[in-house]
């Protein structure tokens, strides 16, 4: 694939311009300092990728006021006394050397107890982490898709949870399959089924055009309520999340919002 790079500085906004031999032009703000991407087909020149971003310059700069307002957590050493989130709520790490049993609970609704060998060095318990996150996702995400297939229409033949650092989900339509992101097990739940069902419909529709977004609207109304939610949160740090330009504005001419699609995940829910 033929790329280009370049970079333009529009209204005191430094803009990274890759061109590639791709149909629609994606535009994305990156955290922590906001940085602009723009990702555009070779056929678009330069005053066509102003004029997208221009349009956009509302919503990037709310978008970057919002990253220098986020409380971004700082490198996790997975020690007791630290924070960590879980559905939404967070909680106080309380480490537990044991030579016993081994495992991670809540505790009095503000605890996380983790129980450890007391050889068990900071990979060793930031990976019985995210098993836990993953296990705990695992329970949710059959009960969701159940619940959601029948209103969208769709069957997902598969699903599977992978740590992804730049985007939330993503689905194989041809093989009926979705893509979750292991970071939804921090999120309030609400977030979790909109990027379930957000997946679910791509089943249908590849796009994020004016079907995607039809189907988004009939199946759940105020949709846009759980993006915000979704995109508000803290920043984690083990990856920054990507936020795409929202898609409710048409772009200008010759354009179109888009996002890409992932890599297959590491675990994986068989219907």
């Amino acid at each position: 694939m033929s790329t280009e790079r370049a970079r333009i500085e529009i209204r005191g906004i430094e803009v990274e311009i890759v061109r590639k031999d791709i149909k629609h032009l994606h535009l994305g703000v990156h955290p922590p300092e906001g940085r602009v991407r723009v990702a555009a087909p070779l056929r678009l020149d330069d005053d066509a990728v102003r004029l997208a971003v221009v349009s956009r310059l509302a919503w990037i700069r709310r978008k970057r006021a919002e990253f220098e307002g986020q409380d971004r957590q700082s490198r996790r050493e997975f020690v007791t006394g630290e924070s960590h989130y879980f559905e939404g709520r967070r909680h106080r790490l309380d480490v537990v050397e044991s030579t016993g049993p081994t495992g991670i609970r809540l505790r009095d609704n503000a605890w996380m107890e983790m129980r450890v060998r007391p050889s068990a060095d900071r990979d060793g318990r930031e990976a019985m982490l995210y098993r836990w996150y993953r296990a705990r996702l695992s329970e949710r995400i059959p009960e969701l898709v159940a619940k959601w297939e029948p209103r969208i229409g769709v069957t997902v033949a598969e699903w599977r949870i992978r740590r992804m650092k730049t985007r939330w989900g993503s689905c194989n339509p041809d093989a009926g399959r979705i893509w979750l992101n292991s970071g939804l097990a921090k999120k309030p739940v609400s977030c979790l089924e909109y990027v379930v069902v957000h997946e679910m419909v791509h089943l249908l529709e590849r796009g994020h055009g004016d079907r995607f977004r039809g189907i988004l609207d009939r199946v759940m109304p105020g949709w846009g309520v759980r993006l915000e939610e979704l995109n508000r949160a803290y920043l984690p740090d083990e990856g920054w999340e990507r936020v795409e330009a929202p898609t409710g504005d048409p772009p200008p001419s010759g354009t179109r919002w888009a996002t890409t699609r992932g890599p297959p995940g590491d675990q994986a829910g068989q219907r």
